[in-house]
């Protein structure tokens, strides 16, 4: 059992930047640039890895003071226990949930994008089959990951990492168009650079992989945080120069024209560099499917065996040693939001749910610190407690910005996120209802089953609803979000008294 740190620095980084470069470049910058902020989403880009630092930066110091596999369910374990932590743990498997069902969106794209250059006419036949498409990739994955296959992430990263150079190599003998990529100095354009922000920053966030295989690399305490800060500034390098490519071949009033680095790939290298990027775009989304799916699976096995989900979750296949419960039950999850094919709706929620785990990671540094100040900490985040409160204020703000903005598809995420918060809570307070019969937790629990369902029958109406049965759904809708606030209050009074 000694010989299971078997990582170097090296391979640490390998892993972050496995675990980070993927399907994302291929879908969030498209409508980031088309209808959000155009040029500007460069410096945003710039803007996203500064903040990823600072909370890598947190994340560091507590992967080396609990070099443990959790990750961020861990650290807000160990700093808060109870509520916070099933939190932490259920945004975390939201976050993959909505990211897999955005790769799984992605994978059909880059899918169509390839037969659109090698047999045109079956492109419609395929975007038309988007769901069935979506189904079939998912079953497969589902059973991979049910039997244990393993993803071969090095190989991948050496693939993406010669194809953008290629990219960036070949574009020097193509002329770019100049772009300001400074956004202008007023409140609307301010506002766009930060929803831009708010946006794209999935981009960045699975670099996180490299925390939750802590355990995995030798001298956790050093190589850690010098992987994670290595890889945020090279991955912030990738991205800042493949974009700023990309946006000087591609018009933002091109909305039409494809994905933005398909469209700019195929204009700067001809129909092998349209081939080969719609290739990488279908083989990042396949392997964050297919990481999504172990993570998730992940999670759920440890917030049931802390018992906060139930034990069936935890439940592993005789032959593979797998928890094929879990796995299904995740993949399921996929499909479902996979299937509806709403590209900006999925980046946004993925966004968020990864912002407030952002934010949660942050506050349990600080709780830490004072909590347990004897900790060992090999690795202790400079210039405390700025660092950490600067990724809290942050996440709040790119939270807000885009609600700001007024931007429908994350005005529909944020209150699907706030709903399925609702849920989660009620998931809680339920497993502690049947633990000790206690009334007043039950009234709490039916409340937020109330709130959650009003919340999410009015998020649906529009989409789902004939004009007569729509206003029925709205009504229900803030009956029940009435009803459910009413419990919740009632329940707190009698807790004060």
């Amino acid at each position: 059992m000694g010989n299971e740190k078997k990582h170097g620095l090296v391979s640490a980084i390998i892993m972050g930047l496995g675990g980070a470069i993927g399907f994302e470049i291929f879908v969030l910058l498209n409508y980031a640039y088309f209808n959000l902020s155009g040029p500007s989403v460069i410096s945003a880009l710039f803007f996203c890895g500064i903040i990823n630092i600072t909370t890598m930066l947190s994340y560091s110091e507590l992967s080396a003071a609990i070099p443990k596999v959790g990750g961020e369910y861990t650290y807000t374990k160990v700093a808060f226990g109870g509520i916070i932590s099933f939190m932490a743990g259920s945004l975390r498997w939201l976050a993959s949930v909505f990211g897999g069902a955005l790769a799984a969106v992605v994978f059909v794209e880059q899918l169509g994008t390839l037969f659109s250059i090698l047999l045109p006419s079956i492109q419609d036949l395929i975007l038309a089959n988007a769901a069935l498409l979506i189904v079939g990739i998912m079953v497969i994955l589902m059973v991979l990951s049910i039997r244990g296959v393993e993803e071969a992430s090095t190989l991948i990263v050496a693939a993406f990492l010669a194809i953008f150079i290629i990219f960036l190599a070949v574009s020097i003998t193509y002329t770019l168009t100049p772009q300001n990529i400074v956004p202008e100095a007023s409140a609307g354009s301010i506002a766009g650079f930060f929803a831009t922000t708010a946006y794209i920053f999935p981009m960045f966030v699975g670099m996180r992989a490299l925390v939750a295989g802590a355990p995995q690399i030798k001298n956790p305490g050093k190589n850690v945080p010098r992987a994670l800060l290595v890889s945020t500034v090279l991955l912030t390098v990738i991205y800042f120069a493949v974009a700023y490519v990309a946006v000087g071949v591609v018009d933002p009033l091109e909305v039409d024209a494809g994905p933005l680095l398909n469209v700019a790939a195929e204009r700067i290298m001809g129909t092998i560099g349209g081939i080969l990027f719609a290739l990488a775009g279908i083989i990042a989304s396949v392997s964050s499917m297919g990481t999504a799916m172990t993570v998730q699976s992940s999670l759920l096995g440890g917030m049931s065996r802390d018992g906060y989900l139930p034990k069936v979750l935890q439940k592993v296949h005789k032959r593979f040693g797998t928890r094929y419960i879990a796995i299904i039950a995740s993949s399921l999850c996929v499909i479902f939001f996979g299937s509806s094919g709403a590209v900006v709706f999925l980046g946004y929620a993925a966004s968020f749910g990864s912002l407030l785990v952002f934010a949660l990671v942050n506050l349990s540094l600080i709780k830490l610190r004072r909590k347990m100040p004897r900790l060992d900490r090999p690795f202790k985040s400079p210039l405390y407690p700025l660092t950490p409160v600067v990724g809290i204020v942050m996440s709040v703000l790119l939270l807000i910005f885009p609600l700001i903005l007024r931007d429908v598809n994350a005005e529909s995420a944020i209150i699907s996120s706030l709903g399925l918060v609702a849920i989660v809570l009620v998931t809680y307070y339920l497993r502690m209802v049947m633990r000790e019969i206690d009334f007043n937790r039950l009234r709490v629990a039916v409340g937020g089953i109330s709130f959650g369902s009003g919340v999410t029958l009015i998020v649906l109406a529009p989409t789902i609803a004939s004009s007569s049965l729509f206003v029925i759904m709205v009504l229900v809708g803030v009956v029940s979000i009435i009803a459910g606030i009413l419990n919740i209050l009632a329940s707190a009074r009698k807790t004060i008294s």
